[in-house]
């Protein structure tokens, strides 16, 4: 990855290569941090976060849930993203706000750990490719299950959920996939290690219900809207798997993946094989927003 010259910590701007936690703070142990994914966009009007309100709202709300207490408001955080973006001098970036559990707990009660707040940012193309967005990508159903319900809170972006995702993806990078599907606990499709997914079938767009223990993913949302707006009919419903191998179009959607369209499933072609009619028409809606800058959902933030 590429570095930047500041990285935002517990409320200062340190140099990138000074921005450490000891080898003994909790997190490091067991996982126990939040995190949120944010892009800024160089825009034709100038440099804009996409969806910050939004992003700053659920980082705070996956920390609740695991009884983390962030020592900085919300609007707080917000003027530190902006002020690390522009101390970085970055047109457009990947943003990454971190909370994690530092020192001062080493066992599995974490509530003596002190908390520590982190916000880098640096220069991150397309998640998956920048050809892939008119092309599309080779996916496979994992033999990874999602989260059981009840066993951990999937509606949180926390670090030790990840370790699913990893062995997701993983094994679909070692079978030259470019992402897995995640099936959830009963067999029916959950999302990617790290996307939601939509199904597209005489005309209708579907997509797993939040409560299959997926991410309610703010792009997902973003899109449902957008495709209701365009008169779409968008059904959130449970998915089989065989459901993607009859689809007419799928297509992947995260902040890092923004609008990915699926060309096989394995091995399974999806539609003609390359991105169908309605991805490309969500797809150039959102799109034309972050390159434009005009904004008549209200996603931006200029900075």
């Amino acid at each position: 990855m590429s570095t930047s010259e500041k990285i935002w910590m517990n409320g200062e701007l340190l140099d990138w290569q000074n921005a450490k936690i000891h080898i003994l703070s909790h997190v490091v142990h067991y996982g126990s941090s939040t995190f949120e994914g944010i892009r800024c966009y160089d825009t034709e009007k100038g440099s804009a976060i996409l969806f910050l309100d939004a992003h700053v709202k659920r980082l705070y709300q996956s920390s609740k849930i695991y009884r983390i207490e962030i020592p900085y408001s919300e609007e707080e955080l917000k003027e530190a993203i902006i002020a690390t973006i522009k101390a970085n001098g970055h047109k457009a970036c990947y943003i990454r706000p971190l909370v994690i559990r530092g020192q001062g707990a080493l066992g599995v009660n974490p509530t003596m750990a002190a908390i520590e707040v982190a916000i880098a940012t640096w220069e991150w193309g397309s998640y998956l490719g920048e050809e892939v967005l008119e092309t599309g990508v080779d996916v496979r159903v994992a033999s990874w299950a999602r989260l059981a319900p009840n066993t951990m809170p999937t509606w949180a972006k926390a670090g030790g959920n990840y370790l699913n995702s990893q062995l997701i993806k993983m094994e679909a990078l070692m079978d030259n996939y470019a992402e897995g599907i995640g099936l959830d606990v009963n067999g029916y499709v959950a999302e990617g290690s790290g996307e939601n997914i939509f199904v597209i079938r005489d005309g209708i767009i579907y997509t797993p219900m939040t409560g299959q223990s997926i991410l309610p993913g703010i792009s997902r949302n973003a899109v449902m809207t957008l495709a209701r707006k365009f008169g779409y009919q968008v059904q959130e419903t449970l998915i089989p798997r065989e459901a993607l191998y009859i689809a007419d179009e799928v297509f992947m959607t995260g902040t890092a993946a923004e609008i990915t369209p699926v060309r096989s499933i394995d091995k399974y072609p999806v539609g003609d094989e390359k991105r169908g009619p309605i991805t490309e028409k969500l797809q150039s809606a959102y799109l034309d927003v972050v390159r434009t800058g005009n904004d008549p959902e209200n996603w931006l933030t200029f900075i």
